[in-house]
C-alpha cells in the first residue's frame, strides 16, 4: 500500500508538471503560430492545451485515491479521466487532418518561417520524452489506463514536437511550405489509436492491479 501511494504521488506530480510546462508551451506555440501562418505549429499549441486538460482529470483521478477515496469511486474516476484523455486526443486528431488538408490543397496561406517556434520544439523535445516515458512506467505500476492514456499522449506530443521541428526546418531552410501541414499529419494514425483506446476504457494490459 505503501509503495502504491508513492506511485500515485509521483503520478500526481507528474501531471503537475505536465500542466504548468504545456500553459506556457501552448501560449507559446499558438501565438507564434498565428504569426507565422504554420498549421502545425498551431496544432502542437491546440496539442499542448489538450495534454493539459488530460493530464488536469488524470491528476485529479491519482489525488482522489490519494486522499482514500473508495475502491469503487477511484474506478469510475479512472474510466471518466480514460475516456476524457481517449476524447481529447480524437478532437485533436480532427483538427490536424482537417486543417493540413485544407493547406496541402491550397487552401490556406502558406506557412513562413518561425525561429520561435523551431526553439520551442526543441526544447519540448528533451522535456515532452522524459515525461511522457515516466509516466508510462508509473502508469505501468499502478494498472492505470487513464494514466497510460495520458503518457502516450504526452509521448505523442514528443513525437509531435520532431515533425514540426522538422517542417519548420525544412521550410525556413528551403521555403518548402508543405512540409509544415505534411508533417503535423503524420501523428495523426499515433493519436487516433490511442485516443480509441482510451474513449474504449480497454484495460491497461501493463501490470497486474495492486
Amino acid at each position: 500500500m505503501n509503495d502504491r501511494r508513492r506511485l500515485l504521488r509521483r503520478g500526481l506530480v507528474l501531471e503537475i508538471i505536465t500542466v504548468l510546462w504545456n500553459v506556457v508551451e501552448g501560449i507559446v506555440a499558438v501565438a507564434a503560430g498565428a504569426l507565422s501562418g504554420s498549421v502545425a505549429l498551431i496544432g502542437f499549441g491546440i496539442d499542448s492545451f489538450v495534454e493539459t486538460a488530460s493530464a488536469v482529470v488524470v491528476g485529479w483521478r491519482l489525488d482522489a485515491e490519494l486522499r482514500g477515496r473508495s475502491a469503487e469511486t477511484s474506478e469510475r474516476l479512472e474510466r471518466i479521466a480514460s475516456r476524457t484523455a481517449g476524447a481529447l486526443l480524437l478532437l485533436l486528431a480532427a483538427y490536424i487532418a482537417i486543417d493540413a488538408g485544407r493547406r496541402l490543397l491550397g487552401f490556406g496561406a502558406e506557412a513562413r518561417e518561425s525561429l520561435i517556434g523551431i526553439l520551442l520544439t526543441s526544447v519540448s523535445l528533451v522535456v515532452m520524452p522524459f515525461l511522457g516515458w515516466s509516466k508510462l512506467r508509473t502508469a505501468t505500476a499502478l494498472n492505470s489506463r487513464a494514466l497510460r492514456a495520458d503518457a502516450y499522449e504526452t509521448i505523442a506530443c514528443a513525437w509531435l514536437s520532431l515533425t514540426t521541428l522538422v517542417g519548420l526546418v525544412l521550410n525556413a531552410s528551403f521555403g518548402w511550405w508543405w512540409a509544415d501541414p505534411l508533417a503535423a499529419l503524420i501523428l495523426v494514425p499515433l493519436i487516433v489509436r490511442e485516443g480509441l483506446e482510451g474513449l474504449r476504457g480497454q484495460d491497461c494490459e501493463c501490470g497486474d492491479d495492486d
